[in-house]
Order: C-alpha cells, then structure tokens, then sequence
C-alpha cells in the first residue's frame, strides 16, 4: 500500500471512531453525571432589587437512582437600597427532568440571623436566554420564616431572570425505573 493510500485509510479510521464516539455521547452512554444544576443569573425586578442566584449541583452516575446523593453548592444575594443578606448553602438533593430543576440544601453560611441550618429549596426552568427560578420561601418572606422544609422541595419557577445574565444548565435525570 502506498503513503497516500494509508494516509486515506488512517484518515477514514480516525473519522469513523470520532462518529462513534460522538454517537454514543449522544445517546447518553457516555455520561459523566446522572442529573446536574450548573449557573449564575440575576432576576428581574422592576423596584431595584439585586438578586443573584449561583449554582454547582450534580448526582453521579453511579448514584443515579439516589437523589439524595448530590453533592455541591448553591448560593444567593438579595439586596435592595442598601440592606439584604447572602446564603450559601450544601446541595442534599437534586432531581431534574427534562429542563427543570429542583435542588435543595442546608444552609451553611449566611449573614441573615437564624439562617444556618435551615433547608431550603430551589427551582429553575433552563429557557435559554428566558430562564426562570423559584425557591422554597417564596410564600413566607425570609428562609428563616419558612419553618422545617423536606428535601426536594420548592416553588415553582415563578421569577424570570434578568436578559442577559442567565447560564443556568440542567442535565436530565433518567433514573432506572
């Protein structure tokens, strides 16, 4: 065989391994994580208020049919003309589902009184540019107010996010039922 010849082969060798390889990371052979919540974006709103919320959520493959078994962090801010407070908290849950997620957490850090330690929870609906979040307190003011809250637990996704600031990704869980 001659250099032109095997140069063609070895090319053609190459092309079909990179199909294959990228054939079964598409259909989800390949796949790093089980279920993932990854981003940073600031909501809209209209009376000023700086909100930001930032997330690093994921469940390992080999944990796939166990929720409770993600790992990471998710914070927020809030602030209107001058006062507010921040919250970390350390991911105990994650379940998504095409491109919504709701992850949740204990608090484990904060400038709010009596925060830490509370569970808390968050939903966001991966639009693209048009994302959308809600959390678990929506309905009683403060983290602190919202009483002892399961895991896994939230809002729907009510607010929008502010254009232009929202990367939120969601990987779809797909757990062996």
């Amino acid at each position: 065989m001659n250099r032109r010849m095997k140069t063609a082969v070895l090319g053609a060798v190459l092309l079909l391994t990179a199909a294959g390889a990228g054939s079964a990371a598409a259909s989800g052979d390949d796949r790093r994580e089980a279920a993932a919540l990854t981003g940073t974006a600031k909501l809209n709103r209209s009376a000023g208020d700086d909100i930001t919320f930032s997330f690093d959520a994921h469940l390992a493959t080999k944990d796939t049919d166990d929720p409770l078994k993600a790992t990471g962090t998710f914070q927020w801010s809030h602030y209107r003309g001058g006062q507010g407070a921040w919250a970390k908290a350390k991911v105990n849950c994650l379940v998504t589902g095409g491109k919504v997620a709701v992850v949740s957490g204990v608090i484990t850090d904060s400038d709010l009184p009596g925060a830490k330690g509370k569970q808390v929870g968050i939903t966001v609906h991966d639009l693209g540019s048009h994302d959308r979040l809600g959390y678990s307190w929506a309905a009683t003011g403060t983290p602190v107010e919202s009483g002892d809250m399961p895991k896994c637990v939230s809002s729907a996704p009510f607010e929008k996010v502010k254009a232009g600031t929202g990367d939120f990704t969601v990987v779809p869980w797909q757990p062996k039922l």
